[in-house]
C-alpha cells in the first residue's frame, strides 16, 4: 500500500510531502488500518480551513481524500503524523 499526505498552508506557507510504502514492513497490517479509517473520514473536495491553519491531501493507492485543521479525525491525525515523520 502506498501512503501519500500533502501538507500546505500554515503561518510560514511551506509546502510538505513524504511516502510510505507499506510493503515488506512488518507493521504494514496497522498502516493499513489506519489508512482506510483515515481514507473513510476525509472529503472528495478540498474543505474550508482555517487562517493559517493545515491543509491535506491524503492519496492511499491511488483513492484521494483532502482534510483539514481543525477539524482532523483522531486516525487522521496519527496517518498524518506517521508519514511525515516516517515517509521520504
Amino acid at each position: 500500500m502506498r501512503i501519500q499526505v500533502s501538507r500546505t498552508g500554515g503561518f510560514a506557507g511551506i509546502d510538505r510531502h513524504a511516502e510510505v510504502d507499506t510493503a515488506g514492513r512488518s507493521d504494514a497490517h496497522e498502516w493499513h488500518a489506519l489508512a482506510e479509517k483515515a481514507v473513510a473520514s476525509g472529503r472528495s473536495t478540498p474543505p474550508i480551513g482555517v487562517p493559517d491553519g493545515f491543509s491535506y491531501t491524503l492519496t492511499v493507492d491511488g483513492k484521494t481524500v483532502y482534510c483539514a485543521d481543525p477539524r482532523l479525525t483522531e486516525e487522521q491525525r496519527r496517518l498524518i503524523t506517521r508519514v511525515l515523520k516516517e515517509g521520504a
